[in-house]
């Protein structure tokens, strides 16, 4: 076994993690569910929505056969909502394909809807002890700094760079009952030890072959993706009060928010009464106009104006697409933040 594989398995054994909800299973629907969950999200917020989902969906074939509004229901607020809706989707493709049974190897897993490689070598490392490299984030920051590789490592040059290395980092011999020890031992050693920000390299088992520490340029590794600054975009929010109950309409899917119930949407530049009317076949009369909100997505920043209008005639005939209910009811679907946030503001005001 190399050193750099020896070293980090031993590290992890005495300083590792061990008490996570999904630790201490080999069982690959909790694992693929976790490592979903953990895509672009921090372990503590997780948490709890992991052992709500794997209470509600036990296993596959009950996520397979829920609706994709209940899986998006308990998914609410975790964001990213594709992987929730990739989850139910490539449910029911391994009921469909595989007999209800998860793939075995790294390379199947990948084809699964919403895996990438570094992902399915990490389900196929802790449910089978498959020998295979790990690319997350938090493992490039690592090896960035070990190998002092200086290029921005989301680069497709410098990422195949990265991949060879961990590929040939791997443990060498009894590497089936070692994978998933050392599989752990790189997530927690980005997680907790080699961080963004304030590394503790004296806690390092690594620093002692770390060239970043050796040459003092841990702070500037790895190098940070050329950003352009986040453009802005502004919408309106329309709360269409009939009575005590409100307007959702759910989004198309895919796309922002798909699948997702929200408040019904205009182009800034319309006025909303006139909006209502010829586009909704509401006549209606504007009440208030709620402080805006401010909304950051990945690629884009949104402004959201919420605004409150009474429905006095209603023509539009229901599709299957929307709904009118109360706001308690309207919190319990699966809504994304910022609805949550106008419509927790509405229960606190005196409009209902």
């Amino acid at each position: 076994m190399s050193t750099f594989a020896n070293t980090l398995i031993e590290w992890q054994k005495q300083h590792g993690r061990h008490s996570l909800p999904w630790q201490g299973t080999n069982d690959p629907y909790a694992i693929w569910v976790a490592e979903v969950m953990l895509q672009q999200t921090q372990v503590m917020t997780v948490i709890p929505y992991y052992q709500r989902f794997l209470e509600a969906f036990p296993d596959i074939e009950c996520l397979a056969e829920a609706s994709l509004d209940t899986v998006l229901t308990l998914w609410s607020g975790l964001g990213y909502y594709s992987r929730g809706r990739n989850l139910h989707k490539a449910a029911c493709l391994i009921m469909e394909r595989f007999q209800g049974r998860f793939p075995r190897h790294a390379a199947e897993i990948a084809q699964l809807p919403g895996i990438g490689r570094s992902t399915a070598a990490a389900i196929a490392a802790f449910a089978y002890g498959e020998r295979c490299a790990i690319l997350d984030g938090n493992v490039k920051r690592v090896f960035a700094r070990y190998f002092a590789v200086t290029r921005y490592p989301g680069e497709k040059k410098t990422e195949a760079l990265l991949w060879q290395k961990a590929e040939g980092l791997l443990p060498q011999e009894n590497a089936q009952q070692q994978m998933a020890t050392y599989t752990q031992a790189l997530m927690d050693l980005g997680a907790t030890v080699c961080t963004r920000h304030q590394p503790k390299c004296l806690s390092c088992p690594l620093q002692p072959d770390c060239i970043a520490f050796a040459e003092n340029r841990v702070a500037s590794l790895p190098t940070s993706k050329p950003r352009k600054p986040l453009p802005s975009k502004e919408t309106t929010f329309l709360i269409l009060r009939n009575q005590d109950e409100i307007l959702l309409e759910q989004r198309s899917s895919p796309g922002i928010w798909g699948g997702l119930w929200c408040l019904p949407e205009k182009p800034i530049d319309i006025d909303s009464q006139t909006y209502c009317r010829q586009c909704m076949g509401i006549e209606s009369v504007p009440i208030s106009s709620l402080p805006p909100l401010n909304h950051t997505f990945t690629h884009f920043k949104l402004r959201i104006h919420p605004q409150l209008l009474q429905v006095i005639n209603y023509s539009r005939k229901k599709t299957a697409t929307e709904i009118w209910l109360t706001i308690d009811k309207a919190l319990q679907l699966a809504i994304p933040v910022p609805v949550r946030k106008i419509l927790l503001e509405l229960t606190s005001s005196n409009y209902f």
